[in-house]
């Protein structure tokens, strides 16, 4: 623009000046906007404006100190859980461990009685068995012995009949009757 002007000056060959706008023949439009900005600061001062910014960022402040001091308590409180979450967790470790050991030991305890209840069973059964062998070959010894006697007594009667006659018999009741 200014070079349009500047060829506009040496077409008609004259300068002339330029004069920037003014209000009341001493305000350029720079002055004029240093005014406006200066009476807006008084304004502002004088409304107390960094005053009430000032307790805004007080306010501000303070609820942040009191969430940083709300998040350090709930920050130790999480920490004490964590601690007493991590004991409880290593107590039932240690419960654990002594009930599996229990178990181990009850079980081993349990398979040793079961060892001695299956021997102690073994025995008497074999004790009865032997008791039972014992009464069956009594019983048969008792009943070969009757067998015996009844075939002995029948043979020693057969004999006997055999022997003897009326007169033999006469002589040997005589003679037990005499030893009377």
């Amino acid at each position: 623009m200014l070079e349009l002007l500047l060829a506009a000056v040496e077409a008609h060959g004259e300068a002339t000046a330029v004069h920037e706008p003014t209000a009341f023949g001493f305000l350029t439009p720079t002055s004029f906007v240093a005014l406006a900005m200066i009476a807006v600061f008084a304004l502002m001062i004088w409304k107390k404006v960094p005053a009430a910014v000032g307790k805004a960022l007080d306010g501000k402040i303070a609820e942040i100190r009191s969430q940083l001091e709300e998040a350090k308590t709930l920050r130790a409180e999480a920490e004490a859980l964590k601690a007493e979450y991590q004991a409880k967790a290593a107590a039932a470790d240690g419960e654990a461990k002594a009930m599996v050991e229990r178990a181990q030991a009850e079980s081993k305890a349990i398979v040793a009685k079961a060892k001695t209840d299956a021997e102690a069973l073994v025995e008497r059964r074999t004790q009865m068995a032997e008791a039972k062998i014992a009464a069956e070959e009594r019983a048969a010894i008792d009943e070969v012995r009757a067998v015996a006697a009844i075939a002995a007594t029948a043979a020693a009667s057969r004999l006997i009949a055999e022997r003897s006659d009326a007169s033999s018999d006469k002589a040997l009741v005589d003679e037990a009757i005499a030893g009377l």
